[in-house]
C-alpha cells in the first residue's frame, strides 16, 4: 500500500507542466547525445549541471535522469544506421544491427531496439519502485562501519569493471581521493593541499572538475576523431517487425531485461557489462549461433533491452544508499547535494515527492522515447553529418558559462580548463576518468565514515571485522581483488571491456 501511495504522489509530481516539460527536454537531449558519438551523457550532464541549480531539485533530477536513460536509446540509432555506436553500451548493437541495415532491414532493427528498450525500461523502473523502499529500510540499520565497507567495495568494483589496466584504474581512483581532500579539514580546521591559495580553502568544486574532464576533455578528443566519422546512412523502410521477428525478439527482450536489472546495480560499468552479457547469453542459447554477427535480430533486441534496464536500476544505490555506481550517478549526487538534498535511505521519508516523482517520470520518459525515436529517425541520422568544428565553440561557451555561474569566479574557469586538458591527456594515454570522478565523491565520504567509526570505537579498528555486514562486504571486496589477479579471469575482463574502446 505504501508503494501504491508513493506512485500516486509521484504521478502528481511528475505530471505537473514544469516537470513534464523538463522530462521531455531531458529525453530529447539524451537521444541527441546518444546519437552523437563521443558526446556522452556524462559530458552533457556535467555541462548542464550548473544550469539546473536554479530549478527545484525534483525538476532538475527528472531532466538529468532523462538525459541519461535517453542516451541509451539514442545510441542504438547510429549504431544500426551508420555502424557508429553513440554510446559504449551500443557497441554490441553494431554487430547485428548494422548488418540488418545493410540487408534492407534497418527499420525492423530500429523497431526491435526501441521495443526492447521500452519494455526493459518499464520493468527496470518497476523494479526500482518495489526494491528501493526495501533496500532503503535495510540501509537505515547501517552504521558508519558498514557504509565505509560499502564504499570500499564500490571503489574496488568500479576499478575492476573499468576498461584499461587495473593499475591505471587504481591510480585514477587514488588521484580522485587526493583531489577530494583539497580544502579545509572539517574536524581540525587545518587547510590541506591548498598551497596557500584562498580559492581552494573550500575545496575543489566537483562540478568544475567534471565539466573540465568530461566536457572540455571530450570536445578536444572529438576534434581528433572528426575525420573518421561516417558519411553514409542506411535507408529506412518499414518500421514494423514481422511475425517471425516478434517470435525471435520476445525471448531475448525478456532475458536481456533480467540481465540488465541485475547487473545495473554494479558500480563501474554495469550498463556496459549488461549489454555484452546479454549478447553472449543469446548467442549461447541460440539454435543458430553462426547467424550472430550476420544480422540476427536477437543480437539487437537482447543487448538493447539489457542496457536500458541497467540504465534504470543503476539509480537504486544512488537513491537509497547515497553511493554512486557510475560517473553519471556521481554527477547527479553532486547536483542534489548542491541543492541541499542528501541521497540516502532517508530520502524516501524526507523527500518522498522527489523520489516517487523521479520513478514515475521514468515511465513517462520511456513512453516519450518510444514515440520520439522511430518517427524522428531521419533527424537523428542527420545530426551526425554536422561538422564537429561547428559544434565545439558552442559547447565551450556553455561550459565556461556554467563553470562561472557556480561561484561567479573566473578562477573556476581556469580550473575547468586545466582539468579539460588533463581529461584530454587521460584519453590519449588510455586512462578511463570514471574512477577519478567516483573517488572524488566517495573519497570524502569514506574519510568521514572512517573517522566516525574510529571515534565511536575509541580507535579500535577491529570494529570493521566484528560487524557481520562490514566483514562480509570487505571479504567480497578482497575476493574480487584476488580473483581478478587470476590470468584467466583478467583475460576475460580485458576481452569484454576492451571491445567497447
Amino acid at each position: 500500500m505504501a508503494t501504491f501511495d508513493g506512485i500516486l504522489l509521484g504521478l502528481s509530481t511528475a505530471t505537473t507542466f514544469t516537470n513534464f516539460a523538463y522530462c521531455f527536454i531531458g529525453v530529447f537531449l539524451g537521444t541527441a547525445v546518444g546519437v552523437l558519438p563521443g558526446l556522452g551523457p556524462v559530458a552533457t550532464i556535467s555541462m548542464l549541471l550548473p544550469f539546473t541549480f536554479g530549478l527545484p531539485a525534483d525538476t532538475a533530477l527528472i531532466m538529468l535522469a532523462g538525459i541519461f536513460y535517453g542516451s541509451q536509446y539514442g545510441g542504438s540509432t547510429t549504431a544500426i544506421l551508420m555502424n557508429l555506436p553513440g554510446e559504449a553500451s551500443s557497441v554490441v548493437t553494431t554487430l547485428d544491427g548494422h548488418q540488418m541495415a545493410r540487408q534492407g532491414k534497418a527499420g525492423r532493427a530500429l523497431a526491435a531496439a526501441a521495443i526492447g528498450s521500452f519494455f526493459a525500461g518499464t520493468v527496470g523502473t518497476l523494479f526500482i519502485a518495489v526494491s528501493a523502499p526495501i533496500l532503503a529500510g535495510l540501509a537505515l540499520t547501517f552504521g558508519p562501519a558498514e557504509y565505509f565497507s560499502l564504499i570500499v567495495l564500490g571503489l574496488i568494483t568500479s576499478m575492476v569493471l573499468t576498461s584499461g589496466s587495473l593499475l591505471t584504474a587504481f591510480g585514477m581512483a587514488l588521484l580522485g581521493v587526493v583531489l577530494g581532500m583539497v580544502g579545509t579539514d572539517v574536524n581540525s580546521g587545518v587547510a590541506r593541499y591548498t598551497f596557500g591559495m584562498p580559492h581552494l580553502m573550500d575545496g575543489l568544486d566537483f562540478v568544475v572538475i567534471a565539466t573540465g574532464i568530461f566536457g572540455l576533455g571530450d570536445v578536444l578528443a572529438n576534434l581528433d576523431n572528426e575525420r573518421v566519422r561516417a558519411a553514409s546512412v542506411a535507408p529506412v523502410s518499414t518500421l514494423f517487425p514481422t511475425r517471425e521477428d516478434w517470435k525471435r525478439m520476445i525471448g531475448p527482450i525478456v532475458r536481456g531485461t533480467g540481465v540488465g536489472v541485475v547487473l545495473g546495480v554494479l558500480p563501474g560499468a554495469g550498463v556496459l557489462l549488461s549489454s555484452f552479457s546479454a549478447y553472449a547469453l543469446e548467442k549461447k542459447l541460440s539454435r543458430h549461433p553462426e547467424a550472430f554477427g550476420k544480422g540476427a535480430i536477437e543480437g539487437v533486441a537482447g543487448p538493447e533491452a539489457a542496457n536500458n534496464a541497467a540504465a534504470q536500476t543503476c539509480f537504486i544505490p544512488m537513491l537509497t544508499l547515497g553511493l554512486p555506481g557510475t560517473a553519471t550517478m556521481a554527477l547527479m549526487i553532486g547536483g542534489l547535494i548542491v541543492q541541499g538534498v542528501q541521497p540516502g535511505p532517508e530520502i524516501l521519508s524526507q523527500q518522498p515527492a522527489l523520489f516517487w516523482g523521479l520513478i514515475v517520470s521514468m515511465w513517462i520518459g520511456n513512453l516519450l522515447l518510444l514515440f520520439l525515436n522511430l518517427p524522428l529517425v531521419g533527424l537523428w541520422a542527420k545530426l551526425i553529418s554536422v561538422p564537429y568544428h561547428f559544434l565545439f565553440p558552442l559547447i565551450c561557451v556553455f561550459t565556461a558559462i556554467g563553470a562561472y555561474s557556480i561561484n561567479n569566479s573566473v578562477f573556476d574557469i581556469f580550473l575547468m580548463t586545466m582539468f579539460g586538458v588533463l581529461g584530454y591527456f587521460f584519453r590519449k594515454v588510455g586512462a578511463e576518468p570514471a574512477p577519478l570522478i567516483l573517488a572524488l565523491i566517495l573519497g570524502p565520504m569514506a574519510e568521514e565514515y572512517l573517522r566516525r567509526t574510529l571515534l565511536l570505537s575509541h580507535g579500535d579498528a577491529s570494529v570493521f571485522l566484528t560487524s557481520p555486514l562490514s566483514l562480509g562486504t570487505l571479504v567480497i571486496a578482497a575476493l574480487l581483488v584476488v580473483s581478478i589477479l587470476s590470468p584467466r579471469l583478467r583475460a576475460v575482463r580485458d576481452e569484454g571491456l576492451q571491445e567497447a574502446d
